[in-house]
């Protein structure tokens, strides 16, 4: 069977350091008044102010309301709920109308569909095209056939050729949804959310 790939997503934050230079202790210090009658200290007349008297406080102006993160992808993009250690499991319609379940896979070339699920969506076999894959037991023959369009959570593609073939996958579960596909988005995993996030290329 066909090892299934795995992404792990990890956020770095950059951040900058700000170094201020120690004063020689030789340094002069000046004492003036600026334009407003406000007396300043600074290293140098007019210069950066180092210390000031003092004075009346300055109103500041009111925090932002924080806007809270939207939770509704735009228009193209899907947003899907996943578990983590757990395959990611996507319900996806083929052709507009059926729809099959599929576990997420970036490390699979193509998308694969058992011929099962395939025969439920009544996908034609008329023009399928012979290969093969191979797995860690060797190689096998398979046949790729034809879908106008796959859409998972509203971002779709096609037409596609889609491999079909039983990948012995388990209950529940019709085939492996590939790079042929997640290639035309860029695929963003949050394990924080718990989301993983299809949004597609400009």
């Amino acid at each position: 069977m066909k090892s299934l790939g795995r992404v792990l997503a990890a956020g770095m934050a950059l951040s900058g350091l700000v170094c201020g230079a120690a004063t020689p202790a030789s340094a002069q210090i000046y004492r003036w008044t600026d334009e407003r009658g406000e007396v300043r200290f600074s290293q140098a007349r007019g210069g950066a102010v180092m210390m000031s008297t003092p004075g009346p406080p300055t109103p500041s102006a009111p925090a932002p309301a924080e806007t809270p993160a939207s939770t509704v992808a735009p228009a193209g993009a899907a947003r899907i709920p996943f578990t983590p250690g757990r395959p990611i499991m996507v319900s996806a319609r083929i052709n507009g109308s059926g729809t099959t379940q599929l576990i997420l896979d970036t490390g699979a070339q193509g998308t694969v569909i058992s011929p099962t699920a395939l025969a439920a969506l009544g996908i034609s076999y008329r023009n399928a095209a012979r290969g093969s894959i191979r797995g860690v037991t060797g190689e096998t023959s398979v046949l790729a056939v034809r879908i106008e369009s796959l859409e998972v959570e509203g971002a779709r593609f096609g037409p596609l050729m889609v491999i079909s073939h039983d990948a012995g996958l388990g209950s529940g579960t019709d085939g492996l949804l590939g790079r042929d596909f997640l290639d035309n988005f860029i695929v963003t995993i949050d394990s924080s959310s718990r989301i993983v996030t299809l949004t597609p290329k400009k």
